[in-house]
């Protein structure tokens, strides 16, 4: 795929770190994408996280948990010290971080936001997250992510 350039593998180039780029194609509007990505990767879905953009207390927060799952708001928002978190309006989330939905990346925002990334994600070798283009997949290792976006990690997840 030409030209998988985005500020999310910008940013992973200039820092040094290691990542793979991985292209997919997945219907937009398909039912269960995140699951639907994993089986067009050919990898196991919980290594598949997705970006939720949220907002708890009124400040954005953006969420990275696995596409198997849920995510807990109210796990969201004891993680950040907060009292109530609801996913962001679409059109604020692709505001700030100046990606679309369905390609939004935890990394390389226009706007840099907390982040918390569920601690499943310690346990693997690698995971995959959006590059922040639909249709592209960034793997790399969870603490590199945690790292570049200085992210909590906490449990997340709800099924």
């Amino acid at each position: 795929m030409a030209g998988q350039g985005t500020p999310a593998t910008a940013l992973l180039v200039k820092r040094g770190v290691a990542h793979r780029t991985h292209p997919y194609r997945v219907a937009s509007d398909a039912p269960n994408y995140g699951a639907l990505v994993a089986v067009a990767l050919g990898v196991a879905p919980e290594r598949v996280f997705k970006s939720l953009v949220t907002e708890v207390d009124g400040a954005l927060t953006v969420a990275v948990v696995p596409v198997t799952g849920e995510l807990d708001l109210k796990a969201l928002a004891a993680a950040v010290g907060g009292k109530r978190a609801a996913l962001a309006d679409r059109a604020v989330a692709e505001r700030a971080t100046g990606y679309v939905r369905g390609g939004i990346s935890p990394l390389g925002q226009r706007r840099r936001l907390p982040t918390v990334l569920d601690e499943s994600a310690l346990g693997l070798p690698t995971i995959y997250v959006s590059a922040g283009r639909r249709g592209l997949q960034l793997e790399l290792a969870a603490a590199d992510l945690v790292a570049l976006t200085d992210a909590r990690t906490a449990p997340l997840q709800t099924y």
